[in-house]
C-alpha cells in the first residue's frame, strides 16, 4: 500500500525527491518504511533489488500520519540518502558475492538466490538470510538443507499454472475488457456468455453471482448458482454463475467470465483469482475490471499461455465534481448517496439523514447480501430517497444515484485511518449518474477538506497492478505434497512451511495472507482430525473476532472430531450486543453452518434449515432496518419519494 497525499508545493518536493532517488513509501507490518530499487552488478551480472532498507521504517502508521510534510521529507532524507543507499548496496553485493562463489564451485545456478533481493515489502537483511539459505539448500549439506531443498521442490510455484492440467491442455483466448465504472464491461462479456453452449460466470461476491444468475435464467439459459454456502441446481445445466472460490477446473466449458480481475492484488483473496486465471479450462475467458489492471493480465497470461485481446472502454456518461461541498445535510436531495466507511458511522450520518425527512436505505459490508439488495431494491423503487453506505456500494449493488457524497476521505486500513486510495475513490464515485437514468453524475465532499481531497484522488492516475508477484493460496494437494516431503503433520507448520518456500523459484508467485487461517491451524491441530478436515474447518467463512461464531466454530470442529453431528441452533444471548447487531452475528452463522454443510454434511445435516434461517433472518433484519430507516424525528415529514417514470434530473429506473 503507497501513501496518498494531498498535492501541495511540499509534497511535491517529497514525491519529487522519492522518484529521483528510485523510493516509494510503503506500509508493512503497521509501519510506514521507505521501499528503494535499483541493481548490482555481480561478476558481470546484472542483479536487481527492490527492498526496504534496515533503516527504512519511518514510524508506525500513527506516528507517521500526525507528521508535517517538512518533517516527512527531512525523516525520509535521513533514512534514504546516497550514503543510505551504498550501504545497503554493499551489504547485497557482499552477500551475493558469497552466493557466486558457492554457486562457482559447486556449478549451482544462483539465479533462485538472488531472486530474493526482490521483495518490496521486506528488510534487506532478512531477504539476504533467505538468498543464503536457497544457495545452502541447493548445495544439499546437512540433513535440514536436503529437507529443505525436498520441500522447495514440493513447492515449486513456478510451476503453479502446470498444476491445472485441464487448463494448460487447452488453447485459450483472453479478453481483457478494462475500464471505469458505468463502462458497460459487463454487457458485452454477458451477452456472449449467454449465448455460448457452455459457461460460467465467476463473481467477486456472493450477490454478483446471485444477480447474474438471474440474468442468465431470464435470458433462458439453463444455469445453476453455486457459492460457498449457496445452491440451486439445475438437473440439465449447462452454465454456472459462482463466487470465484467455486472455481471447477475440471469441466471444460466454452467461456468464461472473471469479474473484477483488479482483484488480483488483494492480499487476501486475490489468490483466488490467480487460480481463476491459471486454471478456468475455457476457449474464451473475458477478464473484467479497472483499467490498471491492463499490465498486470499481460505479465499473466503470458506467463500461463494463451492469446490476449485488450478492449478498453470509456464511462458512458461524464462524472463531475461538484463545485463546493456539501456543507450540510439540510442540502441532500432524494436521489443522493452518502459514503461513509464504517457501520458505526453509517448507522450515526443515516439517523442524521432521517432527522431531515429522508426515508433511508442503510447498506454495509456486515450485513447479507439478501439484506443489502433489499436496500437497495427500496432506493431504487422509490420507498427510500437516501441510502448511506460503505464502499460496499461500489461492487455489485445497482444503486442508481444522481450524486455521491462522500462523509469522509479516511478509511481504517487494519492498523491506523488513513487516506483512501484513488482507485477505491473511483470506483464508489463512479456509482454516480448511471447510464440511462441520468445524464451526468455528480461528487461531493460533506466539508471542505473532504471536497477538496476526493477532488485529488478523481483527477490522480490509479498506480498500475504489478506486473509480478501474483497472490497464490495452498489447497489440500500442496500441503499434501509438503507433507510428504517434510515429514510434517501439523496444519499450522505446513501452512508455515509455504509462506517460507513459495518464493523459492522467480518470485512472480507470492504467499496470499494466510493470518486468519493460521491462527484458526493453532487449536485445530490440537483435535484428532484429518489434515483434510482441518484445512477445511481453517477456509470456513467466518470470523474469530466476533466471540459467538468463534465459539460455534470450535464446538463444531469438536463434534466432527468426536464423531457427533453439530447442532445448528444455539442458545446464545445478546452479549452487550444490540438486536441489529446480534441478528447480523446470528446470520452469519447460519451462513457458516451451511458453508460446512456442503462439505461434511454428516457431521452438518441441518444444511437446508440453516439456509432457511439465514433467508428469514436476512428479512427480519431487512424489516427492522426499514423501521429504523424511516421513522420520522421531531414531527418533520419525510422528503418525496421519487416514483418510477419521474422526469428531471433525479429520474431513476
Amino acid at each position: 500500500m503507497t501513501d496518498t497525499l494531498l498535492e501541495t508545493p511540499e509534497t511535491s518536493a517529497l514525491n519529487d525527491y522519492l522518484q529521483a532517488h528510485q523510493a516509494t513509501l510503503v506500509t508493512t507490518e503497521g509501519s510506514y518504511a521507505v521501499s528503494v530499487h535499483g541493481e548490482i552488478v555481480v561478476n558481470k551480472r546484472v542483479v536487481p533489488y527492490h527492498l526496504v532498507p534496515d533503516e527504512g521504517f519511518l514510524g508506525k502508521t500513527n506516528k507517521w500520519r500526525k507528521l508535517g510534510t517538512a518533517e516527512r521529507l527531512a525523516l525520509l532524507q535521513e533514512r534514504w540518502n546516497t550514503a543510505a543507499r551504498e550501504k545497503l548496496e554493499q551489504q547485497l553485493l557482499q552477500c551475493a558475492l558469497g552466493i557466486a562463489k558457492i554457486s562457482q564451485e559447486y556449478e549451482l545456478d544462483p539465479s533462485s538466490a538472488y531472486n530474493a533481493f526482490q521483495a518490496k515489502y521486506e528488510l534487506a537483511r532478512m531477504r539476504c538470510k533467505l538468498a543464503v539459505e536457497r544457495i545452502e539448500s541447493l548445495l544439499g549439506t546437512g540433513v535440514a538443507t536436503r529437507q529443505a531443498a525436498k520441500t522447495h521442490d514440493a513447492i515449486n510455484l513456478s510451476l503453479y499454472p502446470e498444476s491445472f492440467t485441464l487448463a494448460q491442455q487447452m488453447k485459450r483466448h483472453f479478453i481483457a475488457v478494462l475500464g471505469p465504472t458505468n463502462s458497460g464491461k459487463t454487457h458485452q462479456a454477458m451477452e456472449h456468455l449467454a449465448l455460448a453452449k457452455s459457461g460460467v460466470y465467476l463473481a467477486p461476491l456472493r450477490l454478483l453471482a446471485l444477480e447474474n444468475y438471474h440474468r442468465l435464467l431470464d435470458a433462458g439459459v439453463a444455469v445453476s448458482l453455486i457459492t460457498g454456502e449457496q445452491r440451486k441446481l439445475h438437473p440439465d445445466a449447462t452454465h454456472v454463475a459462482s463466487t470465484v472460490e467455486m472455481l471447477n477446473p475440471n469441466r471444460a466449458i466454452d467461456v468464461a467470465v472473471i469479474d473484477e480481475i483488479q482483484l488480483l492484488d488483494d492480499p487476501d483473496r486475490g489468490a483466488a483469482w490467480t487460480a481463476a486465471v491459471c486454471g478456468v479450462p475455457a476457449s474464451t475467458v473475458y477478464l473484467l475490471g479497472a483499467l490498471e489492471a491492463e499490465e498486470a493480465i499481460e505479465s499473466l497470461v503470458k506467463r500461463v499461455g494463451g492469446t490476449l485481446e485488450v478492449r478498453k472502454l470509456q464511462r458512458k456518461s461524464p462524472l463531475e465534481m461538484e463545485r463546493q461541498p456539501l456543507g450540510s445535510l439540510k442540502n441532500l436531495h432524494p436521489g443522493d448517496v452518502l459514503i461513509a466507511f464504517s457501520r458505526r458511522e453509517v448507522l450515526n450520518w443515516r439517523d442524521q439523514a432521517i432527522e431531515q425527512g429522508f426515508a433511508v436505505s442503510a447498506i454495509y459490508g456486515n450485513l447479507s447480501p439478501e439484506v443489502r439488495q433489499a436496500q437497495a431494491e427500496r432506493f431504487i423503487e422509490g420507498e427510500t430517497t437516501i441510502v448511506v453506505g460503505t464502499d460496499a456500494i461500489g461492487m455489485g449493488l445497482n444503486t442508481p444515484a444522481r450524486r455521491v457524497i462522500f462523509t469522509t476521505a479516511n478509511k481504517w486500513d487494519g492498523y491506523s485511518e488513513g487516506m483512501i486510495s484513488a482507485s477505491l475513490a473511483k470506483q464508489i464515485a463512479g456509482r454516480a449518474g448511471r447510464f440511462g437514468e441520468h445524464e451526468t453524475g455528480f461528487v461531493a465532499g460533506l466539508d471542505a477538506q473532504t471536497h477538496k481531497a476526493i477532488t485529488m484522488l478523481l483527477k490522480q492516475k490509479p498506480e498500475p497492478l504489478p506486473a509480478t508477484g501474483f497472490f497464490v493460496a495452498p489447497n489440500l494437494d500442496y500441503l499434501q505434497q509438503i507433507s510428504a516431503a517434510s515429514g510434517q503433520t501439523k496444519l499450522q507448520p505446513l501452512l508455515e512451511l509455504f509462506t517460507k518456500h513459495i518464493n523459492v523459484h522467480d518470485e512472480f508467485f507470492l504467499p496470499a495472507n494466510l493470518t486468519d487461517q493460521l491462527e484458526k491451524a493453532k487449536w485445530l491441530d490440537v483435535l484428532p482430525l484429518s489434515l483434510a478436515e482441518r484445512f477445511t474447518f481453517s477456509l470456513c467463512p467466518i470470523s474469530t473476532k466476533i466471540p459467538m461464531l468463534e465459539r460455534a466454530l470450535k464446538d463444531w470442529a469438536a463434534c466432527r472430531a468426536n464423531k457427533k453431528a453439530a447442532p445448528l441452533l444455539r442458545m446464545e444471548g445478546l452479549g452487550g450486543r444490540n438486536e441489529l447487531q446480534y441478528l447480523e452475528d446470528t446470520c452469519k452463522l447460519y451462513s457458516a453452518y451451511a458453508w460446512l454443510g456442503y462439505r461434511m454434511p454428516d457431521t452438518f445435516p441441518s444444511g437446508e434449515m440453516a439456509q432457511s434461517l439465514m433467508q428469514s433472518t436476512s428479512e427480519e433484519i431487512d424489516k427492522l432496518l426499514q423501521v429504523q430507516n424511516t421513522r420520522h424525528r421531531h414531527g418533520k415529514k419525510p422528503a418525496k419519494p421519487v416514483r418510477r417514470g419521474a422526469s428531471g434530473p433525479n429520474r431513476r429506473r
